[in-house]
């Protein structure tokens, strides 16, 4: 009897899993239940994680001193999110330098922790292949179990759980790629993006350290060869 209100851009109702996760393949924070019409920026906007993000009460660490730059710890997502000073996002396609791609790439390569992260979860709990035919609250449970069961697997099963197959890889010589899990052929479907906003100058000063730290004392090897 809901109607359209969690009718998704696909066609079909669905509720929103909005994660950080860690460098370690963890979840780091967890908020599950929008419905899901909202785009990624819409739903983030709505956590008590972005609130105090924006009001700085993460106890987030300060800039750090790197080569001759002062970079801030940043939070890293795709394009439907908002640049903020403390969470980065690309560039847009249609404005891309040679400088820009550089950056958009790093960004992409470390993002794609989340998308294995996804791509673990729905490969792990085949619950998320199919739709769960139940009461919202108990699918809340499922899912938040789900993630919890995750990271305790992460912990203390380690390459059992985890693969070197499951992960995203590079041949930094042959500039190749291997994506590893990812959630396309489950129910996890990525959000669809919200409005283009006009980030503060701040957020845009970080973005632009950021791209001179890549291209600069930052650059590795074989970054010119995925882009």
């Amino acid at each position: 009897n809901s109607g359209a209100f969690y009718r998704n851009y696909k066609g079909y109702d669905s509720l929103v899993l909005l994660a950080v996760v860690d460098a370690d393949y963890k979840f780091l924070m967890v908020d599950f239940g929008t419905n899901g019409r909202v785009s990624d920026g819409g739903v983030i906007e709505n956590t008590k994680f972005y609130k105090k993000l924006i009001d700085g009460k993460l106890n987030l660490p300060n800039c750090r001193r790197v080569g001759n730059r002062d970079l801030k710890y940043v939070f890293v997502g795709d394009e439907a999110f908002a640049l903020k000073s403390n969470f980065m996002k690309p560039f847009n396609v249609r404005e891309l330098s040679t400088e820009k791609r550089i950056y958009n790439y790093r960004l992409s390569r470390a993002r794609r922790v989340v998308e294995n992260v996804f791509g673990i979860l729905a490969s792990r709990f085949r619950i998320f292949h199919t739709a769960i035919n139940l009461d919202l609250n108990n699918i809340e449970k499922v899912v938040m179990a789900s993630c919890v069961l995750h990271n305790f697997l992460r912990s203390r099963s380690g390459c059992q759980y985890l693969p070197r197959d499951a992960i995203y890889s590079e041949d930094t010589e042959n500039g190749t790629t291997r994506t590893g899990l990812v959630a396309d052929d489950s129910n996890l479907a990525n959000l669809q993006s919200g409005p283009n906003r006009n980030p503060s100058t701040e957020a845009k000063e970080v973005r632009d350290n950021f791209v001179q730290y890549f291209n600069n004392e930052g650059a590795v090897h074989f970054q010119n060869k995925f882009t």
